[in-house]
C-alpha cells in the first residue's frame, strides 16, 4: 500500500489546521463561509465506501466533532456537510457554515461569490481557535 499523498488542490486550496485519529483538518481558503475539509490520512481513497468499515464509523465521529467544533467558533446558523468529489476525487469531507446572510443561501456555496482571501493574522486566529476547539474534544 502506498503512503497517504494529499491532492495538491485540496493542499493550495486550504490551511492546515489538525491531525484527528483518521482525518488531516483544514480551513478552506474562502473567508466568505467557515468551511472545514476532513481528507482521510489513507491512500487510494475515492467514496466512503472504500474505507473498511471501522474507518468508516470513525469518519463518521470526526465529522460530527468537527461540526460541533465549526458550529461553537462560528455560531453557524445552519451546517451543510457533503462528499462530493467531483473535481477532485481523493475522498474529503466538507463541513461548512452557513448563514442566512452569507453569499450563497440558500443555495450551494460552490461557484456563488468569489473566494474571500483570509488576511494572514485572521486566518491564524480561525485556525488556532479551531485547533484548541478540537484538541479538547479529539478521541
Amino acid at each position: 500500500m502506498s503512503s497517504f499523498a494529499l491532492n495538491p488542490r485540496l493542499e493550495g486550496d486550504s490551511y492546515f489546521v489538525t491531525d484527528l485519529t483518521l482525518c488531516t483538518v483544514r480551513l478552506l481558503k474562502d473567508a466568505n463561509y467557515p468551511w472545514l475539509m476532513l481528507i482521510p490520512r489513507k491512500s487510494d481513497l475515492v467514496e466512503i465506501i472504500d474505507l473498511d468499515e471501522p474507518d468508516q464509523m470513525q469518519l463518521m465521529r470526526e465529522i460530527a466533532l468537527a461540526s460541533q467544533v465549526l458550529r461553537d467558533v462560528s455560531d453557524c446558523e445552519k451546517l451543510n456537510v457533503g462528499a462530493l468529489g467531483n473535481q477532485v476525487s481523493q475522498l474529503h469531507v466538507h463541513v461548512i457554515g452557513r448563514f442566512r446572510e452569507d453569499a450563497a443561501w440558500p443555495g450551494p456555496v460552490w461557484g456563488a461569490a468569489p473566494a474571500q482571501p483570509y488576511s494572514h493574522d485572521k486566518a491564524e486566529a480561525v485556525i488556532e481557535k479551531l485547533r484548541d476547539a478540537l484538541a479538547g474534544d479529539d478521541d
